[in-house]
C-alpha cells in the first residue's frame, strides 16, 4: 500500500500520525506530506539523526542507548512512542538503522529497525536486513516503514481512536 492509502485509512478513523526518523533523514515525512490533504492525518515528526536527540527529544532511555547503541528494536519502539507523545498523534512510526557506508554500534550496514506505536502504547516492530547502496537502503526503509504501518492499520480496522 502506498502513503496515500495509509493516509486515507488514518483519515477514515480520525487518527493521526507522527514520524521519528534517523537514517532516512526526513524521507518518510516527505513521502507523507507529498500527498495532497495529508494535513488531515499527518502531525509532523522529528529527525533524530544524532543519538543524543533520540534521548533528549524522544525520551529514549539513556541506559538503553548506552547498553545497546542507537540501532536496536527497543530504541525504535521508544522513538515511536516518544514521537507519538511529543506530537500528540494516535500513531508513531520510527526508524533507526545503518545506511552505511560504515557499520555503527557494531551493527552491519543494512541493519534497520522499524516500529509503530499505536493507541494504548501497543508496539509493532520489524527488523530488516537490507542490501545495496546507502540510498537504496534509505528508500527501502521508507517502503518497509509505510508497509508496516499499513499492516497495523489493516489489522486494527475496527479500532476507532483519535
Amino acid at each position: 500500500m502506498d502513503v496515500a492509502g495509509v493516509l486515507s485509512m488514518l483519515v477514515r478513523r480520525s487518527a493521526t500520525l507522527a514520524v521519528a526518523e534517523s537514517l532516512t533523514g526526513g524521507l518518510i515525512g516527505a513521502a507523507f506530506t507529498s500527498v495532497s490533504g495529508s494535513s488531515k492525518a499527518f502531525r509532523g515528526g522529528v529527525i533524530s539523526y544524532a543519538t543524543d536527540l533520540k534521548r533528549e527529544l524522544l525520551g529514549v532511555p539513556e541506559e538503553l542507548l548506552r547498553r545497546e547503541g542507537a540501532v536496536h528494536p527497543e530504541v525504535a519502539a521508544a522513538m515511536a512512542a516518544g514521537v507519538a507523545r511529543l506530537c500528540g498523534a494516535t500513531y508513531g512510526l520510527a526508524v533507526t538503522g545503518v545506511a552505511g557506508p560504515e557499520p555503527q554500534d557494531g551493527k552491519p550496514v543494512g541493519t534497520v529497525h522499524v516500529a509503530v506505536c499505536g493507541p494504548g502504547g501497543q508496539i509493532w516492530a520489524r527488523e530488516l536486513r537490507l542490501n545495496g547502496s546507502r540510498e537504496r537502503i534509505r528508500v527501502e526503509t521508507v517502503d518497509e516503514a509505510v508497509d508496516l504501518l499499513a499492516g497495523v492499520l489493516k489489522t486494527n480496522i475496527g479500532e476507532h481512536s483519535g
